[in-house]
């Protein structure tokens, strides 16, 4: 036996082998879909080959010296592992792939929503468990390192760690040049590439947006809809989940119940799907696209557009002698976007004054924002409203639902509800694994308010417009969704329903595949719709 063998026994090579799959698993785990948990699928990380094959050569040439770098080793593989949690995890639960430069921007507001819906004691919990899973890990990740120093001081190990990383990079070599062989998935998508994809997306945004599109005509005759108020909702999370089996049985109850409600109303629906430029979140980029007939699908594009002088509907609205308002329960901090679409009135939280129990994040119940609209306008002017809606009480994590309440007049006093339905709706909480009740359950919450403003109206010439502005959150609508929300037309206008259903909708609730066209498109429809050209 060899002097080298003898002084590298074999307990070293299972510390070292222990010490090596650490340093691969984090970096090559996946997500357990659709939760945040991970797992390991047995794949090779190249930037460990890498890694492993430099110390080899430096300690080749000059001896091992890394042992004092070994915990600035671990602090950069920290980072590297958690790009690969952000890039294997974002898609599960939120639908789509991280961006950090507009991703970190949200940061501040995702914390604010996560801990005013969760309990003081879970947040807590939580913030404890991250730092001492982060400690943790750290020192992990230090000792493997040092045991990876620690093997580079003995030739034998050290030939052996370099010969099986130069096989490693060879087989990622093999991989780039032909997919079809089998070894095509022995090595990971490198952390490496998931950063400088995400510095090239960071200085894409520096640099601004490419040139963006010209605004559609906005000219229509208003013929169809002349006189009527109407209402533009964007119903929060309204996806074609919700015309899924398994989400379509929750709702069978609310949407028969809402289909009354527009029937005994006298009044007619028609539905399709549009595409939404978003999914999980980032609304403002659906109410742009629709709104300017500029499809949006970016922060970037939002800033740019928001520069610039554009016709948007609501000017359009106000043009034809419409009073526009934008009620906006959601907004709790200055809304430049509200001088840019060119809304008359803009009522937010503050102008809203609810004093009842609250509600998820935004606190405020649909219901009330609606009746309180009401009284706001009560009186104000002759003209017909054009009001832009976007719902609060859909948002996640959807939990606690605010209760119905038939009696509208008490949704503007300090007790809005009983004690008892209080205690019902507060008993049901963010069940933080499984959001479909509360998703299910605060939809039927948002068709019982509309069908019930509906019927508060039954004489009002009202035009109702509803949309989804984007699909549920990953973590509720599965892997893979569509992009694709429904949008209904409620009206007693014939002639408007009659439009159309010729350019594509369907009578009735339930809108079909595929669909009609993507979000900023539906523009021109509406309004060839309200009454085709001047």
């Amino acid at each position: 036996m060899s002097t080298d063998a003898f002084r590298f026994p074999w307990r070293r090579w299972a510390a070292l082998l222990a010490a090596l799959l650490v340093l691969d698993v984090s970096l090559t785990f996946d997500n357990v879909w659709p939760t945040p948990a991970v797992q390991w699928t047995g794949g090779i990380s190249l930037e460990l080959a890498a890694c492993v094959l430099v110390l080899a050569a430096v300690a080749a040439w000059r001896g091992a010296l890394w042992n004092a770098l070994a915990g600035w080793l671990g602090g950069l593989w920290m980072v590297l592992a958690a790009g690969r949690y952000a890039e294997v995890t974002a898609p599960a639960l939120y639908g789509r792939d991280v961006n950090l430069y507009w991703d970190m921007k949200l940061i501040p507001s995702v914390v604010r929503m996560v801990t005013s819906v969760a309990p003081a004691w879970l947040v807590a919990v939580v913030v404890c468990a991250i730092a001492g899973v982060t400690v943790l890990l750290f020192r992990l990740l230090r000792w493997a390192f040092t045991r990876l120093d620690d093997a580079m001081t003995y030739e034998r190990p050290r030939r052996v760690l370099a010969s099986a990383s130069a096989v490693a990079i060879a087989l990622f070599a093999a991989q780039r040049t032909d997919a079809g062989l089998p070894v095509a998935s022995a090595i990971a998508k490198p952390v490496s590439q998931t950063y400088a994809h995400q510095a090239a997306l960071a200085l894409r945004g520096l640099r601004g947006s490419a040139a963006l599109a010209p605004s559609p005509s906005m000219e229509s005759s208003f013929e169809n809809i002349e006189g009527a108020d109407v209402f533009l909702i964007f119903v929060e999370s309204y996806g074609a989940l919700t015309n899924e089996p398994a989400l379509a049985a929750r709702l069978v109850a609310s949407r028969r119940g809402f289909e009354t409600d527009v029937r005994e109303t006298g009044r007619g629906v028609v539905s399709a799907y549009a595409e939404s430029p978003t999914f999980g979140g980032s609304s403002w980029l659906a109410h742009l696209s629709l709104l300017t007939g500029v499809e949006v699908r970016d922060p970037d594009t939002n800033s740019l557009l928001m520069t610039q002088q554009r016709d948007t509907l609501v000017r359009t609205f106000a043009r034809h002698g419409a009073r526009t308002v934008a009620l906006m329960p959601g907004l709790r901090n200055p809304w430049p976007e509200g001088s840019f679409y060119g809304f008359d009135e803009v009522y937010g939280a503050s102008r809203l004054g609810y004093a009842g129990p609250e509600f998820g994040w935004f606190a405020v119940p649909d219901q009330f924002s609606l009746a309180r609209l009401d009284a706001l306008e009560a009186g104000r002017t002759t003209k017909p409203r054009f009001v832009f809606f976007p719902t609060i009480s859909t948002h996640f994590p959807f939990s606690p639902t605010p209760p119905y309440q038939p009696d509208w007049s008490r949704m503007l006093t300090p007790r809005p509800y009983d004690g008892p339905a209080i205690v019902r709706a507060y008993s049901r909480q963010p069940d933080w694994l499984n959001f479909v009740p509360g998703y299910a359950e605060s939809l039927s919450y948002d068709f019982s308010v509309i069908g019930g403003y509906l019927r508060v109206h039954t004489n009002h010439d009202l035009v109702m417009i509803l949309i989804g502005d984007h699909q549920p959150p990953a973590a509720v609508s599965g892997e893979g969704a569509s992009w694709n929300v429904p949008i209904h037309v409620i009206a007693s206008r014939q002639p408007l329903l009659d439009r159309l259903v010729a350019r594509g909708f369907q009578r009735g609730l339930t809108p079909q595949q595929p669909a009609l066209a993507r979000m900023h498109a539906l523009l021109p429809i509406l309004l060839d719709a309200f009454g085709g050209h001047e």
